[in-house]
Protein backbone atom coordinates (compact mmCIF):
# COMPACT_ATOMS: atom_id res chain seq x y z
CA UNK A 1 0.00 0.00 0.00
CA UNK A 2 1.23 3.30 -1.17
CA UNK A 3 2.27 6.11 1.64
CA UNK A 4 -0.80 8.08 -0.60
CA UNK A 5 -3.26 5.71 0.36
CA UNK A 6 -2.59 5.83 3.88
CA UNK A 7 -3.49 9.93 3.55
CA UNK A 8 -6.92 11.27 2.96
CA UNK A 9 -7.75 14.34 1.71
CA UNK A 10 -10.86 16.37 3.24
CA UNK A 11 -12.86 14.49 6.40
CA UNK A 12 -11.82 11.81 8.18
CA UNK A 13 -12.24 8.75 5.86
CA UNK A 14 -14.02 6.29 9.22
CA UNK A 15 -17.21 7.45 10.05
CA UNK A 16 -17.39 4.89 13.39
CA UNK A 17 -14.35 3.80 14.97
CA UNK A 18 -13.21 1.58 18.07
CA UNK A 19 -10.65 3.17 19.98
CA UNK A 20 -8.75 0.50 22.24
CA UNK A 21 -6.90 1.38 25.36
CA UNK A 22 -4.89 -0.35 27.39
CA UNK A 23 -5.11 -0.43 30.92
CA UNK A 24 -1.71 0.36 31.99
CA UNK A 25 -1.79 3.19 29.37
CA UNK A 26 -4.08 5.05 32.12
CA UNK A 27 -1.72 4.23 35.08
CA UNK A 28 -0.17 6.59 37.13
CA UNK A 29 4.16 6.68 37.51
CA UNK A 30 3.77 3.63 39.29
CA UNK A 31 2.72 1.90 36.45
CA UNK A 32 -0.33 1.23 39.35
CA UNK A 33 -4.34 2.64 40.15
CA UNK A 34 -5.38 5.15 37.78
CA UNK A 35 -4.05 8.82 36.92
CA UNK A 36 -5.96 11.81 37.09
CA UNK A 37 -3.77 13.56 34.49
CA UNK A 38 -4.27 11.31 32.31
CA UNK A 39 -7.63 10.69 32.48
CA UNK A 40 -8.00 14.51 31.93
CA UNK A 41 -5.81 14.19 29.06
CA UNK A 42 -7.58 11.62 27.46
CA UNK A 43 -11.24 13.17 27.68
CA UNK A 44 -9.69 16.18 26.36
CA UNK A 45 -7.93 14.82 23.13
CA UNK A 46 -11.36 12.96 22.81
CA UNK A 47 -13.51 15.75 23.40
CA UNK A 48 -11.30 17.91 20.75
CA UNK A 49 -11.93 15.15 18.22
CA UNK A 50 -15.38 15.37 18.49
CA UNK A 51 -15.52 19.11 18.08
CA UNK A 52 -13.60 18.55 14.69
CA UNK A 53 -14.93 15.28 12.90
CA UNK A 54 -18.25 13.85 12.79
CA UNK A 55 -17.22 10.39 13.93
CA UNK A 56 -18.49 7.61 16.26
CA UNK A 57 -16.54 6.73 18.84
CA UNK A 58 -16.41 3.39 20.76
CA UNK A 59 -13.71 2.80 23.05
CA UNK A 60 -12.30 -0.89 24.81
CA UNK A 61 -10.19 -0.30 27.78
CA UNK A 62 -8.11 -2.97 29.45
CA UNK A 63 -7.53 -3.58 33.06
CA UNK A 64 -3.61 -4.71 33.37
CA UNK A 65 -3.10 -1.43 35.88
CA UNK A 66 -5.08 -3.04 38.16
CA UNK A 67 -5.49 -6.81 37.51
CA UNK A 68 -4.00 -9.39 34.81
CA UNK A 69 -5.80 -12.18 34.30
CA UNK A 70 -2.34 -14.21 33.34
CA UNK A 71 -0.86 -13.02 36.22
CA UNK A 72 -3.35 -14.55 38.48
CA UNK A 73 -3.33 -18.45 36.90
CA UNK A 74 0.59 -17.69 36.97
CA UNK A 75 0.77 -17.55 40.30
CA UNK A 76 -1.51 -20.68 41.16
CA UNK A 77 -5.18 -19.18 40.65
CA UNK A 78 -8.11 -20.51 38.50
CA UNK A 79 -7.74 -18.84 34.87
CA UNK A 80 -11.32 -18.14 34.40
CA UNK A 81 -11.56 -17.10 38.06
CA UNK A 82 -8.56 -14.27 37.58
CA UNK A 83 -9.92 -13.82 33.99
CA UNK A 84 -12.97 -12.35 35.73
CA UNK A 85 -11.13 -10.47 38.44
CA UNK A 86 -9.33 -8.85 35.12
CA UNK A 87 -13.08 -7.99 33.68
CA UNK A 88 -13.82 -6.11 36.50
CA UNK A 89 -10.81 -4.45 36.90
CA UNK A 90 -11.39 -3.14 33.20
CA UNK A 91 -15.02 -1.99 34.70
CA UNK A 92 -12.99 0.27 37.06
CA UNK A 93 -10.99 1.87 34.24
CA UNK A 94 -14.58 2.79 32.04
CA UNK A 95 -16.39 4.03 34.73
CA UNK A 96 -13.12 6.21 35.95
CA UNK A 97 -12.92 7.31 32.12
CA UNK A 98 -16.97 7.83 31.86
CA UNK A 99 -16.63 10.37 34.79
CA UNK A 100 -13.12 12.35 33.25
CA UNK A 101 -15.45 12.58 30.02
CA UNK A 102 -18.34 14.00 31.50
CA UNK A 103 -16.34 16.44 33.26
CA UNK A 104 -15.17 17.32 29.84
CA UNK A 105 -18.89 18.01 28.73
CA UNK A 106 -18.38 14.65 26.27
CA UNK A 107 -22.20 12.17 26.67
CA UNK A 108 -20.82 9.08 28.03
CA UNK A 109 -22.34 5.60 28.69
CA UNK A 110 -20.18 2.40 29.82
CA UNK A 111 -21.72 -0.68 28.83
CA UNK A 112 -20.64 -3.86 30.49
CA UNK A 113 -20.42 -7.14 28.99
CA UNK A 114 -21.13 -9.04 32.40
CA UNK A 115 -24.41 -8.01 34.39
CA UNK A 116 -23.99 -4.93 37.43
CA UNK A 117 -27.09 -2.88 36.54
CA UNK A 118 -26.26 -0.42 39.31
CA UNK A 119 -23.37 1.17 37.72
CA UNK A 120 -23.85 0.19 34.39
CA UNK A 121 -25.82 -0.82 31.19
CA UNK A 122 -25.55 -3.79 29.85
CA UNK A 123 -23.77 -4.46 27.04
CA UNK A 124 -27.18 -4.60 23.80
CA UNK A 125 -25.38 -4.30 19.88
CA UNK A 126 -28.50 -2.38 18.98
CA UNK A 127 -28.55 -0.41 22.40
CA UNK A 128 -24.96 0.65 21.58
CA UNK A 129 -25.51 1.50 18.20
CA UNK A 130 -28.16 3.52 19.05
CA UNK A 131 -26.13 5.51 22.08
CA UNK A 132 -23.32 6.26 19.09
CA UNK A 133 -25.82 7.10 16.83
CA UNK A 134 -27.03 10.00 19.28
CA UNK A 135 -23.45 11.50 19.44
CA UNK A 136 -22.53 9.77 22.74
CA UNK A 137 -18.87 7.83 23.29
CA UNK A 138 -19.82 4.70 24.23
CA UNK A 139 -17.11 2.55 26.66
CA UNK A 140 -17.38 -0.95 26.49
CA UNK A 141 -15.82 -2.99 29.65
CA UNK A 142 -15.44 -6.61 30.97
CA UNK A 143 -13.85 -7.93 27.78
CA UNK A 144 -15.83 -10.24 26.10
CA UNK A 145 -17.44 -11.28 29.62
CA UNK A 146 -15.96 -14.49 28.89
CA UNK A 147 -12.78 -15.78 30.60
CA UNK A 148 -9.37 -17.28 28.38
CA UNK A 149 -10.14 -14.00 25.63
CA UNK A 150 -7.83 -10.80 26.15
CA UNK A 151 -9.76 -7.15 25.55
CA UNK A 152 -7.90 -6.74 22.01
CA UNK A 153 -10.22 -9.60 21.45
CA UNK A 154 -12.94 -7.52 22.67
CA UNK A 155 -12.05 -4.64 20.71
CA UNK A 156 -12.22 -6.31 17.52
CA UNK A 157 -15.64 -7.97 18.21
CA UNK A 158 -17.19 -4.90 19.15
CA UNK A 159 -15.88 -3.27 16.45
CA UNK A 160 -17.38 -5.98 14.00
CA UNK A 161 -20.49 -5.76 15.81
CA UNK A 162 -21.07 -2.31 15.50
CA UNK A 163 -20.22 -2.09 11.83
CA UNK A 164 -17.21 0.49 12.76
CA UNK A 165 -14.79 1.29 10.48
CA UNK A 166 -11.41 0.78 12.09
CA UNK A 167 -9.86 -0.09 15.11
CA UNK A 168 -7.40 2.27 16.61
CA UNK A 169 -4.63 0.79 19.21
CA UNK A 170 -3.44 3.72 20.89
CA UNK A 171 -0.22 2.67 22.73
CA UNK A 172 1.99 4.33 25.52
CA UNK A 173 5.45 4.31 26.55
CA UNK A 174 6.75 5.89 23.52
CA UNK A 175 6.33 3.53 21.35
CA UNK A 176 4.43 5.43 18.16
CA UNK A 177 3.43 1.95 15.82
CA UNK A 178 4.81 -1.66 14.81
CA UNK A 179 8.41 -2.11 14.50
CA UNK A 180 10.58 -5.50 13.24
CA UNK A 181 11.71 -5.87 16.29
CA UNK A 182 11.08 -4.42 20.13
CA UNK A 183 12.57 -1.09 19.87
CA UNK A 184 12.82 -0.82 23.37
CA UNK A 185 15.68 -4.11 22.93
CA UNK A 186 16.97 -3.23 19.67
CA UNK A 187 18.17 -0.23 18.69
CA UNK A 188 18.13 -1.50 14.90
CA UNK A 189 13.93 -1.82 14.82
CA UNK A 190 12.29 -0.09 12.21
CA UNK A 191 8.74 0.85 11.96
CA UNK A 192 6.60 -0.41 9.76
CA UNK A 193 4.61 1.86 7.73
CA UNK A 194 2.02 -0.80 6.53
CA UNK A 195 1.54 -4.37 7.28
CA UNK A 196 -0.39 -7.18 6.06
CA UNK A 197 -2.61 -9.14 8.77
CA UNK A 198 -1.00 -12.10 7.54
CA UNK A 199 2.75 -10.97 8.04
CA UNK A 200 1.66 -9.93 11.46
CA UNK A 201 0.64 -13.20 12.27
CA UNK A 202 3.07 -15.44 10.63
CA UNK A 203 5.79 -12.79 12.06
CA UNK A 204 4.71 -12.85 15.63
CA UNK A 205 4.70 -8.80 15.36
CA UNK A 206 2.66 -8.69 18.35
CA UNK A 207 0.05 -5.79 17.62
CA UNK A 208 -2.97 -7.87 18.85
CA UNK A 209 -3.27 -11.43 20.19
CA UNK A 210 -3.90 -13.69 17.56
CA UNK A 211 -7.58 -14.16 17.73
CA UNK A 212 -7.89 -10.26 17.45
CA UNK A 213 -5.92 -10.10 14.27
CA UNK A 214 -8.33 -13.29 13.15
CA UNK A 215 -11.64 -11.30 13.42
CA UNK A 216 -10.50 -8.19 12.26
CA UNK A 217 -9.04 -9.65 9.24
CA UNK A 218 -12.19 -11.92 8.52
CA UNK A 219 -14.20 -8.61 8.48
CA UNK A 220 -11.95 -6.53 6.58
CA UNK A 221 -11.37 -3.78 9.32
CA UNK A 222 -8.00 -1.70 9.64
CA UNK A 223 -6.27 -1.70 12.83
CA UNK A 224 -3.82 1.79 13.21
CA UNK A 225 -1.39 1.44 16.23
CA UNK A 226 -0.37 4.46 16.73
CA UNK A 227 1.04 6.42 20.26
CA UNK A 228 -2.04 8.23 21.82
CA UNK A 229 -0.13 9.93 24.41
CA UNK A 230 1.26 12.32 21.82
CA UNK A 231 -1.91 14.88 21.49
CA UNK A 232 -2.97 15.43 18.09
CA UNK A 233 -2.62 12.32 16.57
CA UNK A 234 -5.69 10.25 17.48
CA UNK A 235 -7.51 13.55 15.49
CA UNK A 236 -4.58 13.71 13.42
CA UNK A 237 -5.24 10.13 12.57
CA UNK A 238 -8.89 10.59 11.88
CA UNK A 239 -8.31 13.26 9.55
CA UNK A 240 -6.43 11.20 7.16
CA UNK A 241 -3.06 11.52 8.29
CA UNK A 242 -0.10 8.62 7.93
CA UNK A 243 0.61 8.33 12.01
CA UNK A 244 1.77 4.87 13.45
CA UNK A 245 0.98 1.77 11.08
CA UNK A 246 -1.70 0.94 9.42
CA UNK A 247 -2.38 -3.02 9.46
CA UNK A 248 -4.88 -4.52 6.79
Amino acid sequence: MTDQARRWEGDSPWKRVVLKLSGEALADPTGENISGEVLQNLASEIASVREVHEVDIAIVVGGGNIWRGMSGSDGGMDRAQSDHMGMLATVINAIALQDALDRAEVPTRVMTAIGMAQVAEPYIRRRAVRHLEKGRVVIFAAGTGNPFFTTDTAAALRAAEIDADAVLKGTHSGVDGVYTADPNADPNAELLDNVSFLDVLSQELGVMDSAAIAVCKDNSMPIVVFDLMTRGNFESILGGAAIGTLVR
